[in-house]
């Protein structure tokens, strides 16, 4: 009552404002949107990270269904739009804003990718009957305990829900204590994974087995690499490495510290990243490069787990078959890497061992190719099918338009379903989260 009383005054605040505030606040108050044609499937995700994971399931849903996709940030909205979506930044959560959107799009379904609980969105979307699901939800212990005093909140939008999908069980029975029906549960599905597992690598190269990476690096962790890359270097012939920093724009305090360890670093520039003819050391200085540089290196460091940070995906670099080399600090995705240690994929290294594990691989190809098809292999266990999720949302669209055969064709992932910026995927774990705001 209260969030409806204070979110209810904020709206016309907002929109006596608007005029002075720019287009952003005016899409985001929804007062410019076109009425268009009803019964699209309505797609709301966070931001590009969010988009990028669930693109197999919009590009699935598309194939089959008008498709209109919202986003908080005018990065993700523009990724939307490069995919060839209707795409427009989400309505805040005040009920004019809402309902003035829904007037104009009058949905079929709404789906939200991941994470974001919004009241006054879902009492609407209730009102009108429209069918509403979460896909790819996660909830942790410390939100959990968070939302659980805010059950006010939380309790109804979970109760609405005609669908979720969880990314682990975990996530489910929290989200059952807060309200979440039992009959709107479905198949559990690791967004994350889709996109990597529909990469097709190419056949191997002998110039893979002396480039390795690393990926996704945080400050003080680029001097432990460096440092081990010296080290290898000074006894194995025509070793490369790769350096892409997390945050391109420390390009040139990364560069700084190449050139004190002893190297001439080559940015990237425009050149392409390719195995063959690499320089001795390439600094990604780019946003979207990543993927060619899984492509042409056989050993993978990933950043964020030296430093803490709690380690970045090993999925992506698994994709392509890379031997894979992570420290300790792997708290986003613990379950993933103890996996892929157990199947002999990964390595657990310190910046102290780092050069002599990395070494021991590079002086090993078979072995290093071994790690790398054990990665891949890890993957397309682990993947998911999205098929029978895909075609739960439409029959639920299909049904709110009265179309019964709207899902009767089973739809396939798309071949590479990466976004054009593989990069921006977000450091930490999706985790639920909207008013209570406490999402790690």
């Amino acid at each position: 009552m209260i969030y409806r009383l204070a979110t209810g005054l904020a709206g016309p605040a907002l929109r006596a404002v608007a005029p002075l505030a720019g287009g952003v606040l005016r899409e985001r108050l929804a007062l410019d949107v076109a009425a268009q044609p009803p019964g699209a499937i309505w797609v709301h995700a966070a931001s590009v990270g969010e988009l990028n994971s669930a693109r197999a399931i919009i590009e699935a849903l598309a194939a089959h269904h008008p498709v209109v996709v919202t986003t908080n940030s005018t990065t993700g909205r523009a990724v939307a739009r490069d995919w060839g979506l209707q795409a427009h930044l989400a309505p805040l959560d005040v009920p004019g804003a809402v309902r003035r959107f829904l007037d104009a799009v009058r949905p079929a379904l709404m789906v939200t990718v991941e994470n974001e609980v919004w009241p006054n969105r879902a009492a609407e979307a209730r009102r009108r009957a429209i069918p509403q699901a979460v896909i790819g939800a996660r909830m942790s212990e410390r939100s959990a305990r968070g939302w659980g005093r805010a059950r006010g909140l939380i309790g109804p939008v979970l109760a609405g829900l005609d669908l979720l999908s969880a990314q682990d069980a975990g996530t489910e029975s929290r989200l059952r204590a807060l309200g979440l029906p039992q009959a709107a549960l479905a198949g559990r599905l690791n967004l994350k994974l889709l996109g990597p597992a529909a990469i097709r690598p190419g056949p191997e190269s002998a110039s893979r087995d002396r480039l390795w990476l690393a990926a996704s690096t945080h400050p003080g962790e680029e001097e432990a690499v460096l440092a081990a890359h010296a080290a290898l270097a000074a006894r194995i012939p025509g070793l490369r490495l790769i350096l892409a920093p997390r945050h391109p724009r420390r390009a040139d305090e990364v560069a700084a510290l190449a050139i004190a360890a002893g190297f001439a670093p080559e940015r990237l520039g425009a050149r392409e990243v390719a195995a063959a003819g690499a320089p001795p050391l390439l600094l990604i200085d780019r946003l979207g490069a990543l993927g060619g540089a899984y492509a042409a290196a056989g050993v993978c460091l990933t950043g964020g787990s030296l430093a803490d940070h709690g380690g970045h995906t090993p999925w992506e670099p698994a994709a392509w078959r890379c031997a894979l080399l992570h420290g300790p600090h792997v708290a986003n995705f613990r379950a993933d890497y103890a996996l892929l240690d157990a199947e002999g994929a990964a390595r657990l290294v310190a910046p102290g061992t780092l050069a002599e594990r990395l070494g021991a691989i590079l002086a090993d190809p078979g072995r290093r190719r071994a790690m790398g098809q054990a990665a891949r292999r890890a993957l397309d266990a682990a993947a998911p099918d999205p098929g029978p999720l895909v075609a739960r949302l439409l029959a639920l669209a299909g049904g709110a338009r009265g179309d019964a055969g709207a899902a009767s064709t089973r739809p396939q992932p798309p071949a590479n379903p990466q976004g054009p910026n593989p990069l921006a995927r977000r450091g930490r774990n999706s985790d639920i989260h909207g008013p209570a705001g406490d999402h790690e």
